[in-house]
């Protein structure tokens, strides 16, 4: 089910509802009803998967009561190596088996052997990147007794369930969420309306800035071979909006939807467009996966610590992972290593933690020298975005070739639906600017305006999200990952 669906628009209100009508019974009560919906919402999609999902909650359920009845360090590493084979091993099969069986034949064919690849016809189940590493960072917090394991099977089922953020994120952490499900939850109408502000942002970064940016990226990246550089450098800019409203949008309406329902979610980006350089960008771009990873794998490697090969060795690990992670295509693992090339400098100067604040706090503009520093930051994202959408390396390469050459100096390609496109990032990154300093953009903007205004505002947003949303129901981009 999608969140820009007519079914999720029936499905939401009814949930909500319920939910709050039966507030007064046990807290089991609700989280029994959150696992239902929960189930009906990702069923919705394919229901031979729920099987998956429940068995992987049961697994890490297990697992934590198995690691609090024992203080031996070897069985306690038994029981965190099986939680990381389980879940590991079905994402690795889903999504990885057909990429390892073509590469393995690909590079047989390099030294003279045609070897024919070994094929399933595997469907990737939705959302398996994002629970896997949700019920992961379970056992892995509680081997470490860092957490103590839940005994309510309930509470643990809804924490790895909970459908606003179930099948793109954000990433929720045990320790952040899960004693959310173990409290009692009331009714906070300013929480909710926060939350309906938020969806509603969310739903216009999805419907009105990325789809519209999708119908101009996917038409100049599906025909690169007849446009000049200029045109696939401004595709790929488009695509750089493409996908941040796509997937800050969706975690826009994932948070203001668990807010509805009293539960406080993470926040996954912090304006990542308006960074000075590539370490400010990584620190508010999908922050939610940028910090398992930190926590997870770069600390354990041993972080920035060690000499200048470790640190290196360390940082490339870290990204080339981060962009398998997003899908089994070698197209993301050179999205991956561009990027740990962006942030190595910056790294090893001790320039990586310069701009911990958002830019020009305070202020209504920035200075000359902040603008071109968001520009350059926000360029360099840009031919970054080109491996991530391109088919494959080859793809890449040509748009990469168009780009560096001298058509790169004639004028793009557009048409009146591409100026419509510009006219509403404009609108988008003002609007974005303007709120950069809350927790998503209208968060307070406008709040000490007249409340018709305020209202006006709103009904503008709506209006434009039904004036411009596509005919057909347009999947999020981080549904495939």
């Amino acid at each position: 089910m999608l969140f820009n669906s007519i079914e999720f628009g029936i499905f939401l209100p009814i949930v909500f509802a319920i939910y709050w009508l039966i507030s007064n019974e046990k807290i089991t009560h609700q989280n029994a009803f959150l696992i239902l919906v929960s189930y009906f919402f990702y069923g919705w999609w394919d229901w031979r998967f729920l099987s998956l999902i429940a068995f992987s909650s049961s697994v890490d359920f297990w697992i934590g009561l198995q690691l609090s009845k024992t203080q031996d360090q070897n069985r306690r590493k038994f029981f965190l190596w099986l939680s990381i084979l389980v879940n590991l091993g079905f994402l690795g099969f889903f999504k990885y088996f057909n990429f390892f069986a073509q590469s393995f034949s690909d590079a047989f064919t390099l030294l003279g052997q045609n070897i024919e690849p070994i094929r399933l016809k595997i469907i990737l189940p939705v959302g398996i990147s994002f629970y896997t590493f949700q019920t992961l960072s379970y056992t892995i917090d509680v081997y470490k007794k860092k957490l103590e394991p839940t005994q309510d099977i309930f509470a643990f089922f809804a924490f790895v369930s909970f459908f606003p953020q179930l099948v793109a994120g954000p990433i929720e952490r045990a320790s952040n969420l899960l004693p959310q499900f173990l409290a009692k939850r009331n009714f906070n109408y300013h929480q909710a309306v926060d939350g309906l502000r938020q969806i509603l942002w969310g739903l216009f970064k999805k419907m009105v800035i990325a789809d519209n940016c999708a119908e101009y990226a996917n038409h100049i990246f599906n025909n690169s071979p007849e446009h000049s550089g200029s045109t696939i450098l401004l595709a790929a800019a488009a695509f750089a909006f493409q996908i941040y409203g796509d997937f800050s949008g969706y975690s826009d309406i994932a948070i203001g939807t668990s807010r509805l329902f009293g539960f406080n979610l993470k926040r996954n980006f912090a304006f990542p467009y308006f960074s000075r350089d590539m370490a400010e960008f990584w620190r508010r771009w999908h922050i939610s996966l940028s910090t398992w990873f930190r926590d997870y794998l770069y600390i354990p490697l041993g972080g920035s610590q060690g000499g200048t090969s470790m640190k290196i060795r360390n940082t490339f690990i870290i990204f080339l992972v981060s962009g398998f992670w997003h899908g089994a295509n070698w197209t993301f693992i050179a999205w991956g290593a561009l990027n740990a090339i962006y942030f190595l400098p910056l790294f090893l100067f001790g320039k990586n933690r310069n701009h911990l604040e958002i830019v020009a706090k305070g202020k209504k503009l920035p200075s000359f020298y902040e603008f071109h520093q968001m520009l350059f930051t926000f360029s360099l994202a840009v031919l970054a975005w080109v491996f991530f959408r391109a088919e494959n390396l080859d793809h890449a390469l040509e748009c990469f070739s168009k780009i560096f050459s001298t058509s790169l100096f004639n004028s793009p390609w557009y048409d009146g639906n591409t100026k419509i496109m510009l006219g509403l990032i404009l609108f988008f990154v003002v609007i974005e600017w303007m709120g950069r300093e809350g927790e998503y953009a209208i968060e307070r903007i406008f709040l000490s305006w007249k409340k018709y205004i305020r209202w006006s505002f709103y009904a503008f947003l709506i209006f434009t999200i039904g004036m411009f949303m596509s005919t057909e129901e347009s999947p999020f981009i981080y549904f495939q990952f």
